[in-house]
Formats: C-alpha cells, structure tokens, sequence
C-alpha cells in the first residue's frame, strides 16, 4: 500500500481493538480522548510530514527489503546518509510539534533488532533474522508505527529477574509451543505505545544463563488478547479536562 496519511493514521487508530485504561477509565478511542489525544496527534504529525512536497526527501526512503518508498521511522539505516537524514528528519519534528514524537524509541529498535538477529544467525546458525525480515517488510508495505517496549518493572533492583519474588515484575516465557510462546509481565511502556499498531518487545537489562527465560524478544499486535495498557499519570493531565 501507500504512505498513509495523517487522517488515514488516526482513522487506524480508532479502529485498533486494543484495551487501555487512563485514570481507571477504559478508554474507547485513543486520538480522541482529551489526555491521549494530544501525543497521538504528535505522533500523527510523522506522517503529515511524509506527506508533503517538500519534506519528502528527508521523512521517506526507499526500502532495500521491498524497494518501496517508505516512512523513514520504519527504515533500516544502512549509509552514514542515512544516520545523518535520520538525525535531521527529529529535528525537524521537534520543530514541528515543540514535543515528545514518541516514535524514535521504535526505530531504533528496529535498527537494534535487525542488527542482533543477523549476528545471532551467523554465529548460531538459527532463523532469526529471516522473520525479523518478514515483520520489517510487514510494517513497511503496511505503514505501521511499532512501538519499543523495553522497560521493565523490575521490583526489587538488587536481584536479578529470576530472583524476584514476583517473577512478573520482568518480561519471560511461561510455556513454549510449536507454533510460538507464552508470554507474561509488564513493561513500562512509553507514551507511543497505545497510539502504535505494533509492540516490539525486548529485554531491559543484561541477562545470565539463569535468566534465560527473560531473554526474549517478540513483536504483537497491541490489540492482542491479553495486552493491557495502564496510561501513566501526568502532571498535567488533568488541566485537559479542567
């Protein structure tokens, strides 16, 4: 498909099934809540910006895995081009929106991502990277705006995560299957992720073999079964509805 527009974003959104609460309250549609609203209209601002004319060169590139134009927030930075265009294409979202854009977490993951999966492979001979690839050409041909989901809860600091007394206090596997795995714990996520389509997943911390069960990395849709979104209290928040 084409870049999406900006309306064409916030429409998506509105149909994205996904389960988030703000202030207890369940919350039926993210751009038009008056707390969320506002950083899904930043975050909307990313592809206005795609959109026209004159910012095109720096908000798109061409897709070495689809050789598609695509969103420069869903790019594999492969050149010094590429790094310097990115740095540009923030700073003139700052510009913009005079805020956070909440999207830089997710591309730098990606970019993170592309780049393990790919050593994983080569020095373990696993298939990593090939799926990583199919997401990646999933997103770009679709897109979507993933967000990084990396914090942990950690609870009590000093312990390493298969320490903890509550094991939920960080991301791990409960149960392998033949088609995937069985996830369960709570990231804190950013801002961006109730107004993405996508949650990338991947550890917080440097893990030990004891940990195993932590070193995991996936990506979901956000309006999987399962997932819940608690929106963090600003202190501004509520002037909003004041």
């Amino acid at each position: 498909m084409a870049l999406m527009t900006k309306e064409q974003y916030l429409s998506s959104l509105r149909t994205l099934d996904h389960r988030v609460f703000i202030q207890g309250d369940p919350v039926q549609s993210v751009p038009d809540h008056p707390i969320s609203g506002p950083p899904a209209m930043a975050m909307a601002e990313t592809y206005h910006q795609a959109d026209q004319g004159n910012m095109k060169p720096l908000f798109t590139a061409k897709s070495h895995l689809t050789g598609e134009t695509v969103n420069r927030f869903t790019h594999i930075q492969r050149s010094i081009e590429d790094l310097v265009k990115k740095i540009l294409m923030l700073r003139e979202m700052g510009r913009e929106t005079a805020c956070c854009f909440q999207r830089c977490a997710g591309l730098d993951c990606m970019n993170t991502v592309y780049a393990v999966t790919y050593d994983l492979d080569q020095e373990f001979g696993t298939r990593y990277h090939d799926r990583f690839l199919d997401f990646m050409k999933y997103i770009q041909s679709n897109d979507l705006l993933p967000a990084a989901c990396m914090t942990d809860t950690k609870g009590d600091r000093s312990l390493p995560p298969s320490k903890q007394k509550d094991p939920d206090q960080y991301m791990h596997i409960v149960e392998e299957k033949n088609g995937g795995i069985v996830v369960r714990g709570a990231k804190l996520h950013i801002t961006g992720a109730v107004n993405s389509h996508e949650l990338l997943v991947v550890p917080t911390r440097a893990l030990r073999e004891e940990d195993k069960a932590y070193a995991v990395s996936f990506a979901v849709p956000a309006d999987t079964q399962g997932v819940t979104f608690i929106y963090g209290r600003q202190p501004s928040d509520t002037r909003r509805l004041e």
